[in-house]
């Protein structure tokens, strides 16, 4: 999946501002790339094309331990969104990821992820 077929994907699924789609997916990225071990967020780069992967840069070698609400607040302040359009956003795009990268891929990125995010994703436990 290309970059502008990963964005038009994410704005059929998001209910938010087609202008809000980019930054939702940038500070979801980069929100999740502090959330995964270096090593995985570096995995899941490697599937996707530039920026996307660009945004995917893990700041240190170990996960950051936060919570899904944490998660939101994060994406919520970096978009300046209100925090249910950080989480309609978060929503499209680990849906469109899910379509964009193997599925074992997925996979180890959802196994990192507290189960708040399979359950967003519709993932079975």
């Amino acid at each position: 999946m290309d970059y502008s077929t990963f964005l038009d994907t994410v704005t059929r699924r998001a209910p938010v501002p087609p202008e809000k789609v980019e930054p939702l997916t940038r500070a979801t990225l980069e929100t999740l790339a502090e959330r995964l071990t270096r090593g995985e967020a570096k995995d899941l780069a490697s599937e996707l094309p530039k920026p996307l992967k660009e945004w995917l840069v893990s700041p240190t070698p170990e996960a950051r331990r936060f919570g899904f609400d944490e998660f939101v607040n994060r994406v919520s302040s970096r978009v300046r969104v209100s925090p249910h359009e950080a989480r309609e956003g978060i929503r499209a795009e680990l849906t469109t990821l899910r379509d964009a990268v193997s599925e074992g891929e997925f996979r180890q990125v959802m196994s990192q992820l507290p189960s708040e995010f399979e359950a967003l994703v519709g993932v079975p436990g």
